[in-house]
């Protein structure tokens, strides 16, 4: 008898609104947004750059 699972197709991470995702320290700011921002192209949900000096929302992706 086997034990009745089959191999796992995907894996499923729920990210609740306001969840801050990515953190990125000791680079110039704007190769960090440059970076954020190639990054949530990737990503299939909305995405928002922020800084956190600032506070200000550096732009919406998606």
């Amino acid at each position: 008898m086997g034990s009745g699972k089959g191999a796992p197709e995907y894996w499923v991470a729920v990210v609740k609104p306001g969840r801050v995702m990515f953190e990125i320290g000791g680079i110039d700011g704007a190769i960090a947004k440059e970076a954020l921002r190639l990054a949530a192209g990737k990503l299939p949900l909305k995405t928002k750059i922020i800084n956190k000096e600032t506070q200000e929302a550096g732009g919406e992706s998606k």
